[in-house]
């Protein structure tokens, strides 16, 4: 049998259903079911018993469709007259079986894909079309049930103008690995407290809510924002909490504690020599073999590093026949030796040997890894190549060219990025296998921008980016849209770029109808 829903409420034909929308496309004949699927690369067929069936998803696939225009199809075959009936059989479909009497099956690259099972529901089904093999949205997890999902700036407007509870936001990027991690936490909170709190999630990584992110200081993902009677008043940054330490914070919420002021490293009773712009090249004169090590108080493997080299140093002390010593400079204190040495990082450990700057070490952190290299002093090997300098089809920028170099190619997508960001390190590899693939496209490109160098990162900001990696599609050098889908699936960004530039023309299309209103 099929379910129908009241005629009151839909007093149209399935047929008529499907031609609200001329991008619906009815199929009755084998053929033309087998042009379409070599014609078109993403398609979603809905199956029904008979005309009758699926009213109501027709009418809403129909608006999927207009949505969808130029990136993906929606098909409809009629399984209740003859000419359905004999398709749907060689089809091997048969949507008589379903309670609903209605089957929705989805064809990517001229095959079978996967049978649509999410809800059908507008927001779902285009997020489904427009990454088929992406992950679901948060909403549609079962255990998500308590969240209270915001879609667009109104209703997040609208819920802080008339929610009297307490309510606590976690804007976030579908792709962020800390907001999936965070995500069951977050859920496990809503549920409970369910009736004394609101909590609420957000995907503000598309560019419509640039406004929404400065307003509320939004620069990575998650970010959660505490409101009580609509206003804002504390963030909570708390990435590792449980559930319970989210509800025991609501019921007592603070801003965020400052860092504890930092401890010097002490320079009395240490076996490590503290040197500064004044002593350091007498330091050297009288010390013919001398390690040290450059680092910054707030350095988090600094303050790691800092007992297992005044272990070493103490051992050094000790042995008559030493083979140095050990030296420290505070590079934020001290800053031109920092300058005078160009320390890139921290820490840093620079050799020295009668004076003259010999090595620059980056893996020595323990004390026996300390020892054992001044035992017998050799060159590090050599540093493992950057991005840039390895051979790749990826086009490396910077501020001068950028511009240029995106009017040469209809569509280019840019990664900008910070060398020094695991997020960047993990995406760099599917990024660049994805430029690859389509090196002989000629109407695509795949570029990056390392947005420390330079005057590089005026221009990062210029161009809207607030954390790293981000993406943005360019058409001809003009801004078309952040890329917000899987970066760790390099088939993701070639399914981007490789359909005929269909993602950018639609936008080009919408901007548009929005400027000419046709």
């Amino acid at each position: 049998m099929c379910i129908l829903l009241p005629r009151q409420v839909w007093a149209v034909s399935a047929l008529e259903a499907a031609q609200f929308s001329p991008l619906t496309e009815r199929i009755t004949d084998h053929k033309d079911f087998r042009k379409l699927l070599r014609t078109r690369t993403n398609v979603l067929v809905i199956y029904t018993k008979t005309d009758k069936c699926g009213e109501a998803q027709l009418k809403l696939l129909s608006e999927v469709a207009l949505a969808m225009k130029g990136l993906g199809t929606i098909a409809w075959v009629n399984c209740g007259d003859s000419d359905g009936r004999k398709l749907c059989k060689k089809m091997k479909v048969e949507p008589s079986s379903e309670s609903t009497g209605v089957k929705m099956l989805h064809y990517k690259d001229g095959t079978f894909h996967i049978e649509y099972t999410r809800p059908v529901t507008f927001k779902s089904l285009v997020a489904f079309l427009m990454d088929p093999t992406g992950d679901p949205l948060w909403e549609e997890n079962p255990e998500a049930k308590d969240i209270t999902h915001i879609g667009t700036e109104e209703d997040l407007r609208q819920l802080l103008k008339k929610e009297e509870r307490p309510i606590f936001i976690m804007f976030y990027a579908p792709w962020c690995p800390v907001c999936k991690q965070m995500q069951p936490v977050f859920q496990q909170a809503a549920t409970n407290t369910r009736g004394t709190y609101v909590l609420a999630g957000m995907n503000v990584h598309p560019a419509e809510f640039d406004g929404l992110k400065q307003e509320y200081n939004i620069k990575a993902y998650p970010t959660f924002c505490y409101f009580e009677k609509g206003k804002f008043l504390y963030n909570y940054e708390n990435y590792d909490a449980t559930a319970k330490d989210i509800v025991d914070w609501m019921k007592s919420p603070l801003p965020p504690q400052p860092e504890v002021p930092e401890v010097p490293w002490p320079e009395t009773d240490s076996a490590v020599h503290h040197l500064t712009n004044d002593t350091f090249d007498t330091f050297l004169d009288e010390h013919p073999f001398a390690l040290v090590m450059f680092y910054a108080p707030w350095c988090g493997h600094c303050k790691k590093m800092k007992p297992e080299y005044d272990e070493a140093a103490k051992l050094l002390n000790k042995d008559n026949d030493s083979p140095g010593v050990l030296a420290a400079v505070d590079a934020t204190v001290h800053r031109a030796l920092g300058e005078r040495y160009n320390i890139p990082g921290f820490p840093t450990l620079k050799y020295f040997e009668n004076g003259e700057d010999k090595y620059t070490l980056a893996d020595l952190r323990t004390k026996d890894e300390i020892t054992e290299w001044l035992d017998n002093p050799q060159a590090p090997p050599p540093p493992e190549p950057s991005w840039e300098d390895k051979p790749s089809s990826v086009i490396h920028l910077r501020a001068e060219n950028f511009h240029e170099a995106l009017k040469k190619k209809k569509h280019t997508l840019v990664m900008f990025y910070a060398p020094w960001c695991p997020h960047s390190k993990e995406a760099i590899p599917h990024f660049t296998a994805a430029a690859e693939v389509l090196k002989e496209d000629r109407k695509v490109s795949f570029a990056a921008v390392d947005c420390t160098e330079g005057h590089n990162s005026d221009m990062c900001g210029q161009e809207g980016v607030e954390a790293y990696p981000t993406f943005n599609c360019y058409n001809y050098g003009k801004f078309a849209e952040k890329y917000s889908g899987e970066r760790r699936v390099s088939g993701n960004w070639v399914q981007y770029l490789s359909c005929n530039g269909r993602i950018q023309e639609r936008f080009i299309w919408q901007r548009h109808t929005m400027e000419t209103g046709y």
